[in-house]
């Protein structure tokens, strides 16, 4: 097997178990259902990934790498830093109010169910957010250095409680199943970004 094919199944394998984790959860993905999605035949799993749990990490790594990535190119974009965070969260509240569901967040979905199951998934988890805290970061601490923007806390501590809030509300919309829990902390969010 050439290093191309054996990459391309192994990423095949990565979005396939990725779309049926968002479906089901980690534990709900079964490994037969996973391979006969990718077109791999059963027993070849391992030859990509030593464990189920070590694939969950890869899983997860792809996932963040991907977020990160269209977070930076969002953040980088010729607005005002102040403007940039809140179209960011104002757009994905609309983004559910289209779609009526958090689209292909696997963080969302998994988060709560693998922490306790797995302490090397835990961790591609704690490393993934800590990446995406680090660019609301930067950017609160540009609005501030740029005169846009008073915080009540230093920019880290401001971006943690941001994902911290969007997460909870993003959980808080599975289980209503509709917008509000987001709406509020968009609302909270102006509040927390006022400007200077």
């Amino acid at each position: 097997m050439s290093k191309t094919t054996r990459h391309d199944t192994r990423e095949q394998l990565l979005a396939i178990g990725e779309q049926l984790c968002l479906q089901r959860g980690f534990t709900g993905m079964g490994l037969s259902e996973l391979l006969s999605q990718a077109g791999v035949p059963k027993g070849s799993f391992y030859h990509y990934f030593r464990s189920k749990e070590a694939f969950g990490v890869a899983m997860l790594e792809r996932y963040f790498s991907a977020v990160r990535h269209s977070m930076l190119i969002w953040f980088d974009a010729p607005l005002p830093p102040r403007q940039r965070l809140l179209d960011y969260y104002r757009q994905a509240e609309q983004r559910f109010r289209e779609t009526g569901h958090i689209e292909n967040c696997l963080a969302v979905k998994i988060s709560a169910e693998v922490c306790d199951l797995s302490e090397e998934m835990r961790l591609a988890l704690e490393q993934g957010t800590a990446a995406q805290m680090a660019i609301l970061t930067t950017t609160l601490r540009v609005a501030v250095t740029q005169d846009e923007l008073r915080l009540s806390c230093s920019p880290d501590v401001m971006a943690q409680t941001l994902y911290s809030l969007w997460l909870g509300a993003s959980l808080q919309s599975k289980i209503w199943r509709d917008g509000s829990a987001l709406t509020h902390a968009l609302q909270a969010i102006l509040q927390l970004l006022p400007e200077s």
